[in-house]
Order: structure tokens, then C-alpha cells, then sequence
């Protein structure tokens, strides 16, 4: 017997679930979902649990399990990627979108943000945004660093997640601060969202596209 949405027993608010078939059933494109993660690990396991559970219920979606990779240090990482039909087979484009732990609470609607940001090929995006990503020649990792309590990480997420899909020279990785601390420690956060760009520049609390763009030119600058 296939359980309901209703059913899932994870701890997301029920508001949350009964959003989802407006957003996610009629996506433009289809969306594959990749959980890195081991089973043993109940974290993990409710990951895998939870994109299956999407993939179930959304014929967009489709989802995956992978095991662990080496170059990872904290898990569950769920990669949010096209999928793209080539002649009968279907391959997976990345989109360098990574969700790092377990998504609930606010940052199930990163999850959500991030698998519209794919579907649409970051064409909600500003105009403007997408012709200075397309100059953009060298990578940019954006580390989000936010926490399912912290509504502004939304707010953050959605420009850095549709600059990931509308550009390949862009990857972001949302964080989970309370699954993850040593990030906190590592960047010595104090406020949340907080990102960083390249290991390096540092943006506190929301900022527009604009702004986003400008530290990304910083960061490009540094690194040369």
C-alpha cells in the first residue's frame, strides 16, 4: 500500500504538505533528486525516505539513493539535478545544488526553492542576473549556511539556487547549522543566513541579487 503525504511521518508543519501539489506538480521540466547517504544512519535513512516519498507522489520527480563519496564530510547531501530525456535514456544534468543534513521545518522550503530553481532553469531570476552569470568564467561555491528555524535562509536561497541552475559555473551548498556546528566554528558564525563565497567573502543576513553578484565579483577577484 503506497502511504499518503499525510502520512509521512517526518517533522514537517502540515501547512508545509498540503502546499506541495500546487508547487510541485506541474513543474516545466522534470527534476532528479540524488540522496548520498547510508541507511544505518537514521538521519540518512529519513533523507533517502523523504525524496523517494517526492519522487512517489510527483511524476516531475524522480530520486535516487548513492553511497557515500569521499569528498563529502557531513551527510545526508541530496543534489537537486535535471533530468533530460536523450532519445529513449534519461540522463541527470548537475546543477551544483547541494542540500547538506536533513531538510525540516523552513528548510523544507529550500528544498522546495531549490527543485523550482532546476525546473525552471533559473529563469526567475533577474534579467539583469542572468546576463552578467552568463560572463562568468570562473567557479563560485556558495556556502548557505542556515538552520530549519531560520525563515531568512529561505530568502537566501532562492537567488543562490536559481543563479546554481542558470549558470554551470556556480555551485551551492545549504548547510544545516544545527546538524553541523563545526561549519559555525569553522566561519565563525554569529548570524544566520550567513554565506560564504569561495572560502572567503562573507555576506551576513539577506541581500538582493545585486549585492550577490558584487561579493561574487569579489570572490572571482580574490582568486585570481
Amino acid at each position: 500500500m503506497t502511504e499518503s503525504i499525510n502520512d509521512f511521518n517526518l517533522s514537517f508543519d502540515e501547512e508545509t504538505w498540503a502546499q506541495l501539489p500546487a508547487l510541485l506538480a506541474h513543474l516545466p521540466e522534470p527534476v532528479h533528486l540524488v540522496v548520498w547517504g547510508d541507511e544505518s544512519s537514521p538521519r540518512e535513512a529519513e533523507a533517502i525516505r523523504l525524496c523517494q516519498t517526492l519522487a512517489d507522489h510527483f511524476d516531475p520527480i524522480t530520486s535516487e539513493q548513492r553511497p557515500r563519496r569521499p569528498n563529502y564530510d557531513y551527510w545526508p547531501v541530496i543534489g537537486v539535478m535535471h533530468a533530460v530525456m536523450r532519445g529513449t535514456a534519461v540522463t541527470h544534468e548537475d546543477c551544483g545544488i547541494r542540500l547538506i543534513g536533513l531538510p525540516h521545518g523552513y528548510a523544507m522550503t529550500v528544498l522546495i526553492a531549490a527543485i523550482q530553481a532546476v525546473a525552471f532553469r533559473g529563469m526567475t531570476s533577474e534579467a539583469l542576473t542572468r546576463i552578467q552569470l552568463s560572463k562568468l568564467e570562473q567557479e563560485v561555491r556558495a556556502e548557505l549556511i542556515t538552520a530549519p528555524d531560520n525563515e531568512a535562509g529561505v530568502m537566501m536561497a532562492h537567488p543562490l539556487t536559481n543563479m546554481a541552475a542558470a549558470s554551470p559555473h556556480m555551485r551551492v551548498f545549504v548547510i544545516m547549522a544545527d546538524q553541523f556546528p563545526v561549519i559555525v566554528e569553522r566561519y565563525s558564525v554569529n548570524y544566520l543566513p550567513h554565506t560564504v563565497l569561495n572560502g572567503r567573502v562573507h555576506i551576513e543576513g539577506v541581500v538582493g541579487e545585486k549585492e550577490i553578484l558584487e561579493h561574487m565579483a569579489m570572490a572571482v577577484m580574490r582568486d585570481t
